[in-house]
C-alpha cells in the first residue's frame, strides 16, 4: 500500500493558537470524519461524501491507504466504534453504521504498517456486511430512524451494549451479542439533537454501585441540551438529569469533542448559528464539578465538522479535517498536548468564569420566579374551583 506524506498548505499558527502543532496534511480534503485510535495509529474511516479509509502513523507522521467503503455506501453523518477484543490479538474489529442510508458494516483491521502481511490478513482491512452467528446480515436501525449525525458509544458489563443517540431526540440500546435492540427511549428535551457530543462518563462507560448493579453513565450536549444519562442494565431503564450549558456555546453546533482524564470534555470550533460564522473557540466542561470554561487560546483557524481524537497514551489530541469559512472540506491535521489545556486559568479565563456564574445565578432566580408564578396560578385555579363548588351548593340548597 502506498505511503502518503502530504505536506500541502494548512492554516498558519497564530499568536493565540500556540498550543497547536501542524502535522502532515490529510491525503484528501475531509469533513465529518470518523476516527479510531489503535496503538500508534489513527484509523480514518471515511468522511462526508468520501468513502476512502486511511491509517495515520503518529510516530512517522505519514498516511497509508487501507481501503474504501463499498460503492453503494454514501457516507453522510455515519458512526464508527471499536469493539473491545483480546489485547494480545493483532486485529481489532470496527463497526461502521448509520448515516444517510443506514449502512451496517464491519472490518477486521490489522495494521497496514506491519512488515509481514501473511495469508491470515486476507480477510482483514476490508468492509464486510455485519453478520450474526448464523452468518445472516444484520442491519442496525429501523426504517423510520434518522441516523444522519448520530452518535454512539459502547458500554455494558461485557462491552456488549451499543448506545445510539440520534435525531430528533432518540436514545436506543443495541445488544451486540444477541443482535437485537433492547431499549428505545426518548430524551427529555424539547430541542432536537444531531452532530452532538455523546461520551461515557468513565473510560469504559461503567460504574458498579453497592447493590452490585451495573450502571452505564453518559453525558450528552447539543446546543441548549445538556443531559446526564444513567442506564440500569438489569432493568433496562434510563434515568436523566439536566445539565446546564454555558451561554456562549449554546448557539454552537457541529463542534469536535473529546473526553480526557476521564472527567473533562474539550470542545473545539463548530458552527455558530446565532452569529452565522464558523467558530475557533475552545471550551472545557468538568463532568465531576459540572463547570464550564472558555479558553483564551483558540484554534489556529475557524473549524466546524472536524474531529478530535485522543492518542492511546492520553497525552496528545489530534484535530483532523473539517470545514472552514467557505464551507469546503479541509486538509487540516494539527495536534496539541492535553497538559496545555489543564493549566491554571488565565485572568481572561477567570473573568469569563465570573461572568458566566453571574448569568447562571440570574437564570436560577428567573427559574425560581417562574416556579412561584406557576404555584400562584395553580392556587388561584384551586380557589376558583372551591368558589364554584360553594356557589353550586348555594344554588341547590338555598
Amino acid at each position: 500500500m502506498d505511503t502518503i506524506n502530504a505536506n500541502l498548505e494548512q492554516p498558519p499558527i497564530t499568536a493565540l493558537s500556540l498550543p497547536f502543532k501542524k502535522l502532515a496534511s490529510l491525503p484528501v480534503p475531509l469533513s465529518c470524519i470518523q476516527c479510531i485510535v489503535h496503538k500508534n495509529e489513527i484509523i480514518i474511516c471515511g468522511g462526508y461524501e468520501n468513502n476512502d479509509c486511511y491509517s495515520y502513523d503518529i510516530s512517522k507522521d505519514q498516511y497509508k491507504r487501507i481501503c474504501s467503503y463499498p460503492n453503494d455506501v454514501r457516507l453522510r453523518g455515519h458512526s464508527v466504534v471499536k469493539r473491545v477484543d483480546n489485547e494480545k490479538s493483532r486485529e481489532i474489529v470496527l463497526l461502521s453504521f448509520g448515516g444517510l442510508h443506514k449502512h451496517t458494516l464491519m472490518m477486521r483491521y490489522r495494521s497496514v504498517w506491519e512488515d509481514e502481511q501473511d495469508d491470515i490478513a486476507i480477510h482483514c482491512n476490508k468492509w464486510y456486511p455485519f453478520t450474526n452467528n448464523a452468518n445472516e446480515s444484520i442491519s442496525i436501525g429501523r426504517d423510520e430512524d434518522i441516523y444522519i449525525g448520530m452518535r454512539a458509544v459502547i458500554g455494558g458489563s461485557n462491552n456488549h451494549l451499543l448506545f445510539i443517540s440520534y435525531y430528533p431526540k432518540n436514545l436506543d440500546v443495541f445488544n451486540l451479542i444477541t443482535f437485537q435492540f433492547v431499549k428505545h427511549d426518548t430524551l427529555p428535551t424539547h430541542d432536537s439533537i444531531g452532530y452532538h457530543c455523546f461520551v461515557s462518563k468513565a473510560a469504559n462507560g461503567l460504574q458498579t454501585i453497592t447493590t452490585n448493579k451495573i450502571k452505564n453513565e453518559m453525558v450528552l450536549f447539543c446546543n441548549n441540551v445538556g443531559l446526564s444519562i444513567e442506564y440500569d442494565e438489569d432493568n433496562c431503564t434510563f434515568q436523566f438529569e439536566k445539565l446546564r450549558v454555558c451561554t456562549t456555546i449554546r448557539s454552537i453546533e457541529r463542534y469536535a469533542y473529546v473526553q480526557v482524564n476521564n472527567d473533562d470534555i474539550l470542545f473545539f470550533g463548530g458552527w455558530d448559528s446565532y452569529l452565522g460564522i464558523v467558530s475557533k473557540g475552545v471550551y472545557k466542561y468538568s463532568i465531576h464539578e459540572r463547570k464550564w470554561m472558555k479558553f483564551e487560546y483558540n484554534l489556529p483557524t475557524p473549524l466546524s465538522d472536524c474531529v478530535v481524537i485522543l492518542s492511546e497514551d492520553n497525552t496528545c489530541m489530534h484535530i483532523l479535517g473539517g470545514k472552514g469559512k467557505k464551507n469546503a472540506s479541509l486538509l487540516t491535521h494539527i495536534k496539541t498536548k492535553v497538559k496545555n489545556w489543564m493549566k491554571e486559568e488565565t485572568e481572561k479565563e477567570k473573568q469569563w468564569i465570573i461572568e458566566e456564574r453571574r448569568i447562571e445565578d440570574a437564570e436560577k432566580e428567573i427559574a425560581e420566579l417562574k416556579t412561584v408564578k406557576n404555584e400562584i396560578e395553580n392556587m388561584k385555579q384551586d380557589l376558583n374551583l372551591k368558589k364554584l363548588k360553594v356557589i353550586y351548593y348555594l344554588f341547590l340548597f338555598v
